[in-house]
């Protein structure tokens, strides 16, 4: 494992933002969300950060996300979101981070979509590893399934299909579903170096969802072990209005005000 960034104690976990984003440079809404996470060891997640990031952990462990959703409207500064370009199905597979300067945030190993100008401009502009897949989502009740495979660039045909059943809203979100929810950031690397993108977001509705199938490798297909047995968490939620501000460069100050 390469060595921690120095100094590196991360900011308290915080299940409401802790900055305002008046001056928003990307709006969004995430939908019908599956949350879907396994225990990881560190050792096998800190390989694959970006530079400057090492795994984010609870109690000694870290955790590997898959996350299947809707994108609705996505919006450049404050005109209105896009309609049909900026809403498409989304599943990514992301781990667990924290920098130099304490920041957690998350890092997108893929981030499949279904619309490929949305992923041509992720690819281009973020530097982020979107891939075109054909997806669905399904809604029979309380019951969401979504489905997921990939067309380009590859590996041609990696899936997924994920179908939870919707439960109970969660009152008081425990530390662990806190952990893997309240994130506050995105660490990637552009052009050779080290960024973090900001977002903020109501306090997300969590509910209770019991896992009813999940057939998947786009887990493997991200560079990462098999999950060895059933995931630790499965939540769902039906979606907050998310604000990112422009990148923070990396040593700057804490996140944005």
């Amino acid at each position: 494992m390469r060595p921690p960034p120095s100094a590196a104690v991360p900011e308290p976990i915080s299940a409401d933002p802790p900055f305002t984003t008046d001056r928003p440079l990307l709006t969004q809404h995430w939908l019908d969300l599956a949350f879907v996470h396994w225990a990881a060891d560190p050792a096998d997640v800190t390989p694959l950060l970006p530079a400057g990031t090492v795994a984010d952990v609870l109690d000694g462990v870290t955790y590997v996300g898959l996350v299947a959703f809707r994108m609705h409207r996505i919006g450049w500064l404050r005109l209105p979101g896009i309609p049909y370009l900026g809403s498409f199905p989304e599943t990514n597979v992301r781990l667990y981070s924290v920098d130099a300067q304490g920041r957690r945030g998350v890092v997108f190993r893929s981030l499949d979509a279904s619309r490929l100008l949305p992923v041509a401009v992720g690819r281009a502009v973020f530097r982020l590893p979107y891939v075109w897949s054909r997806m669905r989502i399904r809604h029979d009740g309380d019951t969401v399934t979504y489905t997921s495979s990939r067309r380009l660039p590859g590996p041609r045909g990696a899936h997924s299909r994920i179908a939870v059943r919707i439960g109970e809203r969660l009152a008081e979100p425990s530390a662990l579903e806190h952990f893997l929810t309240a994130r506050w950031g995105m660490h990637t690397q552009a052009f050779g170096r080290p960024v973090y993108l900001p977002n903020s977001h109501p306090r997300w509705p969590l509910h209770r969802a019991e896992l009813l199938d999940c057939r998947e490798d786009l887990v493997t297909a991200a560079g990462l072990p098999a999950p060895a047995g059933p995931p630790v968490s499965v939540l769902y939620s039906p979606g907050v209005a998310v604000r990112f501000t422009p990148p923070v460069r990396p040593g700057a100050g804490p996140s944005p005000r």
